[in-house]
Protein backbone atom coordinates (compact mmCIF):
# COMPACT_ATOMS: atom_id res chain seq x y z
CA UNK A 1 0.00 0.00 0.00
CA UNK A 2 1.35 3.32 -0.99
CA UNK A 3 2.10 6.61 1.70
CA UNK A 4 -0.87 8.15 -0.48
CA UNK A 5 -3.27 5.28 -0.55
CA UNK A 6 -2.75 4.53 3.30
CA UNK A 7 -2.91 8.77 4.31
CA UNK A 8 -6.26 9.22 2.15
CA UNK A 9 -8.74 9.61 4.66
CA UNK A 10 -6.70 11.70 6.41
CA UNK A 11 -6.80 13.90 3.64
CA UNK A 12 -10.50 13.43 2.33
CA UNK A 13 -12.87 16.22 4.12
CA UNK A 14 -15.86 14.58 4.58
CA UNK A 15 -18.85 17.16 4.10
CA UNK A 16 -21.47 16.30 6.99
CA UNK A 17 -25.00 16.02 4.34
CA UNK A 18 -28.65 15.32 5.14
CA UNK A 19 -30.62 12.39 3.44
CA UNK A 20 -31.10 14.56 0.84
CA UNK A 21 -27.71 15.28 -0.17
CA UNK A 22 -27.73 18.75 1.29
CA UNK A 23 -24.52 19.58 3.32
CA UNK A 24 -25.33 20.30 7.15
CA UNK A 25 -24.06 23.73 6.82
CA UNK A 26 -26.68 24.77 3.72
CA UNK A 27 -29.89 22.70 5.78
CA UNK A 28 -29.91 25.87 8.31
CA UNK A 29 -30.18 28.25 5.43
CA UNK A 30 -32.67 26.13 3.65
CA UNK A 31 -35.97 27.63 3.02
CA UNK A 32 -35.00 31.27 4.29
CA UNK A 33 -34.83 34.32 1.94
CA UNK A 34 -31.90 35.05 -0.30
CA UNK A 35 -30.23 37.98 0.23
CA UNK A 36 -28.58 40.69 -2.26
CA UNK A 37 -25.26 38.55 -3.02
CA UNK A 38 -26.93 35.46 -3.61
CA UNK A 39 -29.49 36.87 -5.90
CA UNK A 40 -26.99 39.21 -7.64
CA UNK A 41 -24.51 36.51 -8.30
CA UNK A 42 -27.61 34.35 -9.84
CA UNK A 43 -28.74 37.12 -11.93
CA UNK A 44 -25.38 38.03 -13.17
CA UNK A 45 -25.53 34.06 -14.64
CA UNK A 46 -28.69 34.45 -15.98
CA UNK A 47 -27.75 38.03 -17.68
CA UNK A 48 -24.57 36.12 -18.65
CA UNK A 49 -26.41 32.75 -20.67
CA UNK A 50 -29.00 35.36 -22.26
CA UNK A 51 -26.53 37.49 -23.69
CA UNK A 52 -24.40 34.74 -25.05
CA UNK A 53 -27.62 33.43 -26.56
CA UNK A 54 -28.58 36.86 -28.29
CA UNK A 55 -25.07 37.18 -29.59
CA UNK A 56 -24.95 33.35 -31.21
CA UNK A 57 -28.67 34.53 -32.90
CA UNK A 58 -26.80 37.13 -34.43
CA UNK A 59 -23.86 35.75 -35.15
CA UNK A 60 -25.83 33.06 -37.14
CA UNK A 61 -28.24 35.57 -38.50
CA UNK A 62 -24.83 37.52 -40.44
CA UNK A 63 -23.65 33.70 -41.04
CA UNK A 64 -26.64 33.06 -42.77
CA UNK A 65 -26.55 36.74 -44.70
CA UNK A 66 -22.61 35.64 -45.98
CA UNK A 67 -23.60 32.36 -47.32
CA UNK A 68 -26.66 34.23 -49.53
CA UNK A 69 -23.88 36.83 -50.98
CA UNK A 70 -20.21 35.96 -49.91
CA UNK A 71 -19.11 39.01 -52.10
CA UNK A 72 -20.89 41.86 -51.04
CA UNK A 73 -21.18 40.53 -46.77
CA UNK A 74 -20.66 43.22 -44.10
CA UNK A 75 -21.97 42.47 -40.59
CA UNK A 76 -24.95 43.96 -40.00
CA UNK A 77 -25.27 46.90 -37.34
CA UNK A 78 -28.28 46.40 -35.22
CA UNK A 79 -29.78 49.84 -33.54
CA UNK A 80 -29.65 50.03 -29.62
CA UNK A 81 -33.02 50.49 -29.09
CA UNK A 82 -33.40 47.47 -30.87
CA UNK A 83 -31.12 45.24 -29.43
CA UNK A 84 -32.47 46.51 -26.00
CA UNK A 85 -35.99 45.69 -26.83
CA UNK A 86 -35.23 42.21 -27.90
CA UNK A 87 -32.56 41.78 -24.83
CA UNK A 88 -35.37 42.66 -22.60
CA UNK A 89 -38.05 40.31 -24.28
CA UNK A 90 -35.81 37.55 -24.37
CA UNK A 91 -34.48 37.71 -20.64
CA UNK A 92 -38.31 38.24 -20.13
CA UNK A 93 -39.35 35.47 -21.71
CA UNK A 94 -36.26 33.24 -19.94
CA UNK A 95 -37.42 34.45 -16.58
CA UNK A 96 -41.04 33.31 -17.09
CA UNK A 97 -40.63 30.37 -18.23
CA UNK A 98 -38.22 29.39 -15.31
CA UNK A 99 -40.15 30.44 -12.94
CA UNK A 100 -43.75 29.14 -13.99
CA UNK A 101 -41.76 25.65 -14.57
CA UNK A 102 -39.57 24.91 -11.75
CA UNK A 103 -39.45 28.20 -9.92
CA UNK A 104 -35.93 28.43 -10.68
CA UNK A 105 -33.58 30.22 -13.69
CA UNK A 106 -30.11 28.69 -14.67
CA UNK A 107 -28.42 30.81 -12.06
CA UNK A 108 -31.08 30.32 -9.36
CA UNK A 109 -30.08 26.47 -9.72
CA UNK A 110 -26.81 27.38 -9.07
CA UNK A 111 -27.47 29.55 -5.91
CA UNK A 112 -29.60 27.12 -4.55
CA UNK A 113 -32.09 29.84 -4.97
CA UNK A 114 -36.17 29.43 -5.86
CA UNK A 115 -38.60 31.91 -6.58
CA UNK A 116 -42.02 31.43 -4.44
CA UNK A 117 -45.33 32.89 -4.13
CA UNK A 118 -46.57 34.29 -1.06
CA UNK A 119 -47.67 31.00 -0.36
CA UNK A 120 -44.11 28.75 -0.61
CA UNK A 121 -45.59 27.26 -3.73
CA UNK A 122 -44.24 27.36 -7.50
CA UNK A 123 -45.82 30.31 -9.10
CA UNK A 124 -48.37 30.50 -11.59
CA UNK A 125 -48.08 31.34 -14.78
CA UNK A 126 -49.12 34.96 -14.75
CA UNK A 127 -47.27 35.74 -12.07
CA UNK A 128 -44.54 34.30 -13.29
CA UNK A 129 -44.83 36.15 -16.11
CA UNK A 130 -45.54 39.86 -14.19
CA UNK A 131 -42.86 39.29 -11.90
CA UNK A 132 -40.40 38.52 -14.96
CA UNK A 133 -41.44 41.72 -16.47
CA UNK A 134 -41.40 43.98 -13.32
CA UNK A 135 -37.93 42.46 -12.93
CA UNK A 136 -36.12 43.07 -16.40
CA UNK A 137 -38.32 46.58 -16.48
CA UNK A 138 -37.16 47.69 -12.87
CA UNK A 139 -34.18 46.17 -12.08
CA UNK A 140 -32.91 48.39 -9.72
CA UNK A 141 -35.62 47.12 -6.93
CA UNK A 142 -33.44 44.39 -6.59
CA UNK A 143 -31.42 46.48 -4.08
CA UNK A 144 -34.69 46.95 -1.64
CA UNK A 145 -33.63 43.90 -0.60
CA UNK A 146 -29.97 45.79 1.68
CA UNK A 147 -33.46 47.74 3.39
CA UNK A 148 -35.86 45.24 3.76
CA UNK A 149 -35.22 43.36 7.36
CA UNK A 150 -37.02 40.68 5.25
CA UNK A 151 -34.54 40.21 2.60
CA UNK A 152 -37.42 41.20 -0.06
CA UNK A 153 -37.11 43.22 -3.22
CA UNK A 154 -39.49 45.88 -4.44
CA UNK A 155 -40.98 42.91 -6.79
CA UNK A 156 -41.48 40.72 -3.62
CA UNK A 157 -43.17 43.16 -1.99
CA UNK A 158 -45.70 44.13 -4.87
CA UNK A 159 -46.23 41.10 -6.37
CA UNK A 160 -45.98 38.66 -2.70
CA UNK A 161 -43.08 36.44 -4.03
CA UNK A 162 -39.89 35.68 -2.04
CA UNK A 163 -36.42 34.06 -3.10
CA UNK A 164 -35.49 31.44 -0.93
CA UNK A 165 -33.01 28.94 -0.53
CA UNK A 166 -33.88 26.16 -1.94
CA UNK A 167 -31.16 22.88 -2.73
CA UNK A 168 -33.82 20.39 -3.60
CA UNK A 169 -34.00 19.12 -6.84
CA UNK A 170 -37.97 18.70 -6.64
CA UNK A 171 -40.40 21.87 -7.35
CA UNK A 172 -42.02 23.10 -4.16
CA UNK A 173 -45.92 20.84 -3.77
CA UNK A 174 -48.72 22.68 -5.21
CA UNK A 175 -51.86 23.63 -3.57
CA UNK A 176 -54.98 21.82 -5.24
CA UNK A 177 -56.94 23.40 -7.37
CA UNK A 178 -60.97 24.40 -5.62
Amino acid sequence: MSADASSGSARTVRRAASKDGIPQAAMAFQGERAGLISRIIANALDFGLVVIVLVSGYVGYAAVLFLLSPTSFTFPSPRLGLAIIIGGAMLTLYFWVSWATSGRTYGDLVMGLRVVNWRGEKMRWSGALIRAGFCVVFPIGLFWVLISGANRSVQDLVLRTSVIYDWGHQTPPVAPAH
